[in-house]
């Protein structure tokens, strides 16, 4: 029987961060599970990133000129990072406030757009939104550098209602235009969009300038609106306040939350739950957080697995458990690109809703990508993560009958909630060499060979797929 606070924490890990090594859950193990919450929700409490790595020893992550280094450099942070819920935040806002650098051609832009989901992600729905609405990237992604007093454009009016606070039903066509005309003037300070201004805004050969938000009041509708059964001469900031306050923003921002950390079947009492907690602390993101990673919910048998990993989740768990790219190394551009060929293209979402998650991230070609990264990782014994695995399956002892061989085998990478469909397949397959004996002699090449293989196979199951 799988040590079930163990399992627990396996669970918590891969849900608040990207997974987490056996030692890291042995750590957290003695830490126990209400103080490694808090530990996650407070990331001031953990070192920052040592960027000066990256700017010495990687030229293209510290410029961030290209969408490819640009990729990069957020992996390695995320396989890197003492912070894990901060870069998880990050991801989950990313996806909610799809920005994308296909239009921008700016991928500096992007960065610094998750540089505040970083900074705002656990505080307070409203800030966000407002720092939202003065990010660059944002005002060019939807347009409302294009906003203007004497000729208002709707769009990111819209999808601040639609996408990105409210949903659907819950808003009118006169709502989205008065939501529009009380955020002309919120604009971008040093582009010119009709020139792109080739001699001040080129792309090579140092990059971008980067973009800083500009209000012009001269361009700004300042009349009466009437919006949300509210009236006044409301301008973008008083627009965000009504929002915030209606219901249906909290059960918008529950919901999200419930389906990106929880499970991807709905389940209205639980999002109620977090939607009450998000009124009752006036939208405080940490506050929801920490009802929803102590909820019964949330630690019941039945969010076990109940998730598709996304593809960042897939790739950079499986690195941080086989030690990867633990130095800005220039390899690690490439499994940027397994993210992207397995459907994720992060800062790069393929439209305004952001990607289509669960299990529309597995179809035939996605699953062989999914599984040959994975394996191509846990089968390297030169990782020092696949190293410690062997270590400890050694520890375990001498000689390993085939079901003890497997048992440690998940034990080592955190998977403790496999069906015993997966867990005899794995053993019918290590039953084929018999017992794995590490003090016969002549063996070691042999045994280690077929431990590294036995990680393989595990990586490749279906639990290993989902969170």
């Amino acid at each position: 029987m799988a040590n079930t606070e163990l399992a627990l924490m396996a669970h918590l890990m891969r849900r608040a961060g990207f997974g987490a090594t056996r030692d890291e859950l042995d750590d957290c193990l003695a830490q126990g599970y209400e103080s490694t919450v808090e530990q996650l929700l407070n990331p001031e409490r953990s070192p920052v990133m040592d960027e000066d790595l990256i700017r010495r020893y990687h030229i293209d992550q510290n410029s961030l000129m290209l969408i490819e280094s640009s990729q990069a450099y957020w992996l390695y942070r995320i396989i890197n990072t003492q912070r894990p819920l901060e870069e998880k935040m990050a991801l989950f806002w990313h996806g909610l406030f799809a920005t994308a650098y296909g239009k921008l051609n700016h991928a500096k832009a992007v960065v610094n757009q998750t540089n505040t989901f970083r900074r705002c992600g656990l505080g307070d729905f409203r800030t966000l939104l407002l720092e939202l609405s003065r990010d660059p990237a944002m005002i060019f992604w939807l347009d409302n550098k294009d906003n203007h007093k004497d000729a208002p454009n709707e769009n990111y009016g819209r999808e601040l209602l639609e996408l990105f606070s409210m949903g659907i039903g819950n808003y009118t066509e006169d709502d989205v235009k008065a939501c529009a005309r009380a955020f002309t003037g919120w604009t971008i300070a040093n582009a010119d969009y009709m020139s792109i201004r080739a001699s001040r805004d080129s792309i090579w050969p140092h990059g971008r300038l980067d973009w800083q938000f500009e209000y012009l009041p001269e361009d700004h509708d300042d009349s009466d609106k009437t919006f949300l059964g509210h009236t006044g001469p409301f301008n973008g900031e008083d627009i965000i306040d009504i929002i915030c306050r209606q219901p249906a923003t909290a059960w918008f921002v529950a919901a999200k939350l419930y389906g990106y950390f929880v499970s991807d079947t709905p389940n209205e009492e639980s999002i109620q739950f977090l939607a009450d907690k998000f009124t009752e602390t006036g939208g405080n993101i940490r506050e929801v957080m920490r009802a929803l990673l102590l909820s019964d919910f949330f630690r019941g048998d039945e969010a076990r697995l109940a998730r598709v990993k996304s593809p960042t989740e897939l790739v950079a768990g499986t690195a941080r458990l086989a030690g990867s790219y633990q130095f800005p190394e220039w390899g690690i551009v490439n499994l940027a690109m397994d993210v992207s060929f397995m459907g994720q293209e992060i800062l790069n979402p393929p439209t305004v809703e952001g990607w289509h998650t669960g299990r529309e991230w597995i179809d035939t070609g996605n699953l062989v990508e999914r599984v040959n990264s994975a394996a191509l990782e846990m089968g390297d014994l030169a990782r020092p993560g696949v190293q410690a695995a062997l270590s400890r399956v050694r520890e375990a002892g001498d000689t390993l009958e085939p079901l003890e061989f497997v048992d440690v085998c998940l034990d080592v990478l955190g998977l403790y909630d496999v069906t015993d469909a997966t867990r005899e397949s794995l053993v019918n397959h290590a039953a084929r060499d018999g017992a794995l004996e590490f003090g016969k002699r002549g063996a070691v090449d042999c045994t280690d060979a077929r431990v590294a293989e036995m990680l393989q196979l595990i990586v490749a199951t279906r639990e290993f797929q989902l969170a």
